[in-house]
């Protein structure tokens, strides 16, 4: 290896100011033929926590590293990946899951180092942004709803995205601070442990959900009267299950990593109205039948022990086995009207999301359902399935309603995959539904 202790590197970051599913080129020059350099990437997240990764690389002939074409020969991953520095980072001293910025408004900034083997250091920094410019935010609190509304920049009626949280509850700013920097009008409706409502997710009443679907089509006026609902995990049942239960408010269903039953309250549960096997969902006051009610294959319950369960999914697999009461839990997906997109990990630990995602598929195929279904399923891909580059090393996971642990599955490589082609997927998806004719 020729070393030169002279040698001036420089960082330059393409584009260095952008939406964060935009990918960056990083690359090092001035290096000397053959040299290693160690590339660092920091980054400031949600509640002040740093997430850290490093990388070692070779330059090339020309004293050249570029990420978009070169491996590294050691650090935190080891492929040929041009954000890899960014999905393979993990927080320093924390064992956050917090991977936006407080305020979805606001840039995360990563500060990228490159030292060589001398010492000589040089540094470069990229933004990556949720809210592009002209993007506004508004909080809503009318009709009892709890939610964030995203409009894009430029002229409406836009079509409209409800975005849908999973069992950690909340309002999913993220997700719709991107959908509107893509051009829809996306109301984050949170549905528990939320300002104002429930902590919980049990004997949550559809009718809110309804409530918001009706007060996003009266009030936000959307484009050609197109609604989308889009959740993940147990926002991706509820969507699937607006979509049975609400044919007429609803023009697409976007599920990831969902369930195809009606399952008990689980890890967001009240432990004092049936903890993890009470009741999730109703409907004119009444309890929807799930996949925990006396089932008589096994019963659920937290895990116990220490460890994460390394595949917690497999009581899914023996709950199923109740097939009178799999029936009976069983959302009537043939019901909806919607066009529908589900996203699916193959390596799903938390639960079997791409056999319930099958499921799907089939059961609107038998009854030769007339809009477009499409199944993206993921190799290497677990549940966490999120927004193109950002860290996607958090495996296990402690529930953040329960604090029970679990594993998530998948490998950071795999999902970082999933992370990028999922949200392709999902606007080419809207894009198709919603491009004007002609």
């Amino acid at each position: 290896m020729t070393t030169n202790p002279a040698s001036a590197p420089v960082v330059s970051v393409t584009p260095a100011d952008g939406l964060i599913d935009e990918p960056r080129r990083i690359v090092v020059s001035g290096l000397a033929p053959d040299e290693l350099v160690a590339i660092s990437a920091r980054t400031v997240r949600a509640g002040g926590v740093v997430w850290y990764s490093q990388a070692t690389f070779m330059a090339d002939a020309d004293g050249v590293v570029d990420l978009t074409r070169d491996a590294p020969v050691g650090g935190d991953y080891a492929e040929i990946s041009a954000m890899g520095l960014i999905w393979s980072q993990k927080p320093v001293d924390s064992n956050s899951q917090e991977l936006f910025p407080d305020d979805v408004m606001q840039p995360l900034k990563t500060e990228l180092t490159a030292e060589t083997a001398v010492g000589v250091r040089a540094q470069g920094a990229l933004l990556q942004r949720l809210a592009a410019e002209g993007v506004e935010r508004q909080e809503i609190r009318e009709d009892g709803l709890v939610g964030t509304l995203f409009t894009p920049a430029g002229p409406g009626p836009h079509p409209v995205v409800v975005v849908l949280n999973g069992s950690g509850g909340g309002i999913n700013e993220p997700r719709g601070a991107l959908y509107a920097s893509h051009g829809y009008q996306a109301f984050a409706l949170g549905y528990f442990k939320a300002p104002g409502l429930s902590p919980f997710i049990t004997e949550t009443p559809l009718e809110y959900l309804e409530t918001g679907l009706n007060w996003a089509h009266r009030t936000l006026k959307p484009r050609d009267g197109f609604v989308a609902v889009a959740g993940q995990s147990r926002g991706g049942e509820l969507s699937l299950l607006l979509g049975a239960t609400f044919p007429d408010l609803i023009s697409a269903v976007i599920a990831y990593v969902p369930g195809a039953m009606v399952h008990g309250a689980q890890g967001a549960g009240d432990p004092a109205r049936g903890g993890w096997q009470g009741v999730t969902w109703t409907r004119g006051g009444e309890p929807l039948t799930h996949l925990w009610q006396d089932n008589k294959a096994v019963h659920w319950h937290p895990w116990g022990g220490e460890a994460p369960p390394n595949r917690h999914h497999s009581v899914f697999f023996e709950g199923l086995k109740d097939t009178d009461l799999a029936a009976r839990a069983r959302i009537p997906i043939e019901n909806t009207k919607a066009a529908v997109l589900l996203v699916s990990g193959r390596d799903d630990r938390a639960w079997p999301s791409s056999l319930y995602s099958k499921m799907v598929v089939s059961t609107l195929s038998r009854h030769d359902h007339p809009h477009l279904v499409r199944h993206l399923d993921f190799d290497d891909a677990g549940h966490a399935i999120n927004l193109p580059f950002v860290p996607s090393t958090q495996l296990s996971r402690e529930h953040p309603v329960s604090k029970v642990p679990y594993t998530n599955g998948g490998t950071p490589s795999g999902n970082a995959r999933a992370d990028e082609g999922s949200w392709r997927g999902v606007l080419a998806f809207l894009d198709e539904l919603t491009r004007p004719a002609g």
